[in-house]
């Protein structure tokens, strides 16, 4: 199962706001209502989120069984 709760985490950390994330990043607002709800994602949308953020894949997402 896919588990975006360490997106929210490394956003508050880094003080980065979704608005942020939408209008200086250019992250799609749908893509944000997918990551809320555990959707998943292109590896080009994680790229992004990774530069915006200046973090790991694993900042932003983990895996459960």
């Amino acid at each position: 199962m896919i588990d975006y709760t360490p997106l929210w985490k490394t956003m508050k950390q880094k003080n980065i706001s979704t608005y942020a994330l939408i209008h200086k990043h250019g992250i799609d607002p749908h893509t944000l209502n997918d990551l809320k709800h555990n959707k998943s994602v292109t590896m080009n949308t994680l790229e992004s989120l990774c530069r915006a953020l200046d973090c790991n894949a694993s900042d932003v997402v983990c895996f459960h069984d």
